[in-house]
């Protein structure tokens, strides 16, 4: 019987071709394929524009002319003094705080609904017709969001639109040429409402996804020892796909800092009294209008700064109230 070595080796332990220090070629083309290439377009289309934002940022390029100076950090000095852009800062903190707020509330519930707010008896399942729900909920997500603007903009038009004929209709005569988006007190509620409006869809079918995940016998357990619908929401739909809801949080902070389509589409000025400016609108108007893009750049900076402070803050909240711990284990 043969005794080498090579011959009592089995299917999974021969001698393998093409590794050199156990490396071998499909190891690299896959680390090359799946991490080099979108490493290096992250490093080209986010890190090195950044990096430039932050150069520019130092100086007072107007950017219409090759020339420029290095200013240091008048700029962010300057910054911080301007009360247009402290303004802008406090509107998207607001949006940044209520819009996720709202829309993931609206979104939960009634993906709850849809997926397990059925009838109490025999399977667990959600309302009738939920399938047609979760078609016509995703409508508004698929129009572009500077379409959203303009068509809200026309509905709520003092002279011609729909909520003030509506409203007029019913024999509301105060609202006859109400102006929705001109009056300080109104502005920002219903740019908020438009936003909400227009993401309460997807974010709904996102929540429906991880609501699916969770095993049905759960739920039955609970129905089994008498608690009700909204105690199983509270109890064990929300803390179950808590993960989904920080994620979704994440993002919508995040749009809800820029927020510049649907505001530039609604109030291209920045609403009475700049009571919609957000930060984004600031930096084009500055740069585009005004021509200082070394400033517009100093915006730039400082709305990433704000970007990460919000995600590092939903972050410490969600580990501080009992998210993932260091190790990835609840």
């Amino acid at each position: 019987m043969p005794t080498d070595e090579g011959s009592l080796a089995g299917p999974g332990n021969g001698p393998r071709k093409g590794r050199a220090g156990g490396v071998s070629f499909d190891s690299v083309s896959f680390f090359v394929v799946c991490l080099g290439i979108p490493l290096a377009l992250f490093l080209v289309f986010v890190i090195w524009p950044f990096i430039q934002a932050v150069f520019y940022a130092l100086t007072n390029w107007s950017g219409f002319t090759a020339d420029f100076d290095i200013i240091g950090l008048s700029n962010f000095t300057t910054l911080v003094q301007d009360p247009r852009f402290v303004n802008a800062v406090g509107n998207s903190v607001m949006f940044g705080i209520f819009i996720p707020l709202i829309t993931i509330a609206i979104s939960l519930a009634f993906a709850i609904l849809i997926t397990v707010g059925g009838s109490g008896k025999g399977q667990v399942r959600g309302v009738r017709g939920s399938g047609f729900y979760r078609v016509v909920s995703l409508f508004p997500y698929v129009i572009p969001g500077i379409a959203v603007g303009i068509m809200w903009r026309l509905i709520l038009d003092p002279s011609n639109g729909l909520v003030n004929g509506v409203l007029t209709g019913l024999g509301l005569d105060k609202f006859e040429s109400f102006a929705w988006l001109g009056n300080v007190g109104t502005a920002m509620p219903v740019t908020m409402f438009v936003v909400v409006w227009g993401f309460v869809g997807f974010y709904m079918l996102l929540f429906i996804a991880a609501i699916k995940s969770v095993p049905s016998e759960i739920y039955e357990a609970a129905r089994i020892d008498g608690a009700g619908r909204w105690r199983t929401s509270w109890s064990i739909t929300v803390p179950l796909i808590r993960d989904n809801v920080q994620t979704a949080y994440i993002y919508l902070g995040i749009i809800a800092l820029d927020l510049f389509v649907y505001v530039q589409a609604l109030n291209p000025t920045g609403g009475p009294d700049n009571s919609t400016l957000v930060m984004s609108q600031q930096l084009f108007r500055t740069a585009f209008t005004e021509g200082k893009f070394g400033y517009a750049s100093a915006m730039g900076v400082a709305m990433a700064i704000v970007t990460l402070v919000f995600a590092a803050l939903v972050f410490t909240v969600n580990r501080l109230t009992g998210g993932r711990d260091e190790g990835g284990r609840r």
